[in-house]
């Protein structure tokens, strides 16, 4: 059997920027002072003459990126998740998004995966506020084969992008024949008894639990939802019907995320129960990355659990 890949989908990131940046000479990159952190740096050896440090100022690096912007180019702005959405959040908003410029906003270190960093830059709400603004598109890759999709999908995509990426390492999903289509979630295994509707890093613990769900006679299919914003209703739609009952998982707070996001599509069109795996109103706390999320329950196992407790809601 192959060894597993493991890769940040930060790094890919990184990567997918000095890539991008060699077909395409009107993107800019702009940091705050985390180039190593973000990856980002990779861009800056590579293209240096289109790379500024705009130090620890991210609201400002936020109004230099949309009028960076407004004279033709594709500018990805980059920080910590915390910073980018929670710190920057007006600048974001008013600048950015209200006269809906063509900036990327490249978040990386989102959710508790972050680790010994702590409560203060684990950011589980950037999501829900990011879905707030019109306009935004929001995509969270699952690993990173998606991650560079996604990247070269928002310079080709006109408008502001909040792209989410994580320290840790992570399994890949995908191989180099994987089809990125934004905007639409991707069906990873056929169920009948409940569908896993994840995204991020809880993909793959999705697919496990799918795993150890059928050891126990229960058919779970899997969803990857990596645009949250737009969302893919079509396959929400479909998994209500066909296995009549949801379980999201995310590495983000069940308050505005994709549970949220999955619910309102749920209740409008095709009521079934919806059980939400995620951060539950909490703040984080120092650790070891991959302690930290057992101990938040963001692993296969509370997935699973979660499963039969949507099973057992169907009428």
């Amino acid at each position: 059997m192959a060894d597993v890949i493991k890769k940040a989908t930060r790094e890919a990131y990184g990567a997918s920027l000095a890539e991008l940046g060699a077909v395409n000479e009107k993107v800019i990159v702009l940091d705050a002072d985390l180039a190593e952190a973000t990856k980002t740096g990779m861009f800056k050896k590579a293209f240096p003459e289109r790379f500024f440090d705009t130090g620890i100022a991210e609201s400002n690096m936020m109004g230099i990126a949309g009028g960076l912007a407004t004279t033709g180019y594709t500018v990805f702005a980059s920080s910590f998740a915390m910073f980018a959405a929670g710190r920057a959040f007006e600048q974001v908003r008013n600048t950015i998004g209200y006269p809906g410029l063509n900036v990327k906003i490249g978040a990386t270190h989102a959710g508790i995966s972050v680790g010994e960093d702590g409560a203060s830059h684990q950011c589980c709400e950037d999501i829900a506020l990011m879905r707030t603004i019109p306009g935004m598109t929001i995509v969270n890759p699952a690993d990173d084969v998606e991650a560079r999709a996604a990247v070269f999908a928002a310079a080709e995509n006109y408008g502001p992008f909040y792209l989410r990426f994580g320290r840790l390492a992570t399994p890949r999903i995908y191989d180099e024949n994987y089809k990125f289509e934004l905007g639409k979630g991707v069906q990873l295994k056929e169920g009948t008894d409940v569908t896993i509707i994840a995204t991020g890093l809880m993909v793959n613990e999705a697919l496990i639990a799918a795993e150890n769900l059928e050891k126990e006679g229960i058919s779970a299919a899997v969803v990857n939802i990596h645009t949250i914003k737009p969302i893919d209703k079509d396959i929400i739609i479909k998994a209500a019907k066909e296995t009549g009952c949801i379980v999201t998982s995310e590495e983000h707070s069940v308050i505005g995320g994709l549970g949220s996001a999955v619910s309102e599509v749920v209740t409008e069109t095709c009521p079934v129960p919806v059980v939400k795996h995620g951060v539950y109103d909490e703040f984080g706390q120092s650790g070891p990355a991959v302690e930290l999320l057992k101990v938040y329950g963001l692993d296969a196992e509370h997935i699973a659990e979660k499963a039969k407790e949507a099973i057992a809601l169907k009428k």
